[in-house]
């Protein structure tokens, strides 16, 4: 009797090659050889796999080795591997992304917005812009005194001063008071909305519009509660900001205003 030795090798028992390994993307259609089932994936998770055919049915099945036939041949699926995310061109604002760049010194020209709220959303989305310009943005406590402010600001060609301004309608006491300001070197800009809150679309917040809260009732308290927030509004303001990621998120009456602002404050000459 012939014995074989386990341990040389021997070309009649070539070594069985291992299956390839597919990635179970959207794009790649394979078979179940035990059923017989035949489809396109259209889910993957760490064990299994969805598969979609002709008529619409869907099949989920293992992920096991060599188990499914592509074109004929024996393939393991695996679930698609992630890639990590490039990182953006873009700031938060749509403009294009400036790295490594040195911190300028602050310009004399300044932004003004009615209150933190309004700063810090301006700073989520613009911030990056206004630290490559050097544009500093500054809060007030309401507009009620903003000629004395304009005034001690002392405006000039290289000393602009741009002003944002809540609910600056038509007849609103806004409009009033924003009228006793005249100067080549001061813009005042305003959105239509009663808080900045507004200027938030509503759907990044699950609801489809802001509430409507009486005149002399607490707008943001107002809101809260036909929300059905269980929250203060300085919790109900940090929900909202943590919704808003970049510029498509804000209401375009708010980026117009803020755009033509930064453009006022960094023109030519106006260090």
């Amino acid at each position: 009797m012939r014995y074989r030795d386990v341990l040389s090798s021997d070309r009649r028992h070539p070594k069985r090659r291992p299956t390839p390994e597919i990635e179970a993307t959207f794009d790649v259609v394979a078979e179940d050889p035990a059923s017989g089932f035949c489809g396109a994936v259209v889910a993957c998770d760490k064990t299994t796999v969805t598969l979609e055919d002709r008529q619409g049915r869907h099949r989920v099945f293992p992920l096991t080795p060599g188990g499914f036939l592509i074109d004929g041949e024996a393939v393991t699926l695996v679930r698609p591997r992630v890639s990590a995310p490039k990182p953006s061109s873009r700031s938060a604002s749509g403009s294009t992304l400036v790295t490594n760049h040195r911190a300028k010194v602050a310009r004399q020209s300044r932004i003004y917005v009615e209150g933190v709220h309004d700063a810090e959303l301006v700073e989520r989305i613009w911030g990056h812009d206004l630290r490559v310009e050097g544009v500093v943005v500054e809060y007030l406590a309401g507009i009620d005194d903003l000629p004395t402010i304009v005034d001690e600001f002392e405006p000039g060609p290289q000393r602009r001063l741009g002003v944002l301004v809540d609910h600056l309608v038509t007849g609103s006491k806004e409009s009033h008071i924003t009228a006793q300001v005249v100067s080549p070197h001061v813009l005042i800009c305003g959105h239509p909305f009663i808080d900045i809150w507004q200027a938030v679309k509503p759907a990044r917040l699950g609801f489809e519009s802001w509430p409507r809260v009486p005149k002399g009732e607490p707008w943001k308290e107002g809101v809260i509660a036909r929300l059905g927030w269980r929250l203060s509004p300085a919790d109900a303001w940090r929900r909202i900001r943590a919704a808003v990621t970049d510029y498509s998120h804000l209401e375009p009456e708010l980026l117009g205003r803020v755009e033509e602002l930064i453009d006022f404050v960094t023109e030519p000459g106006s260090r």
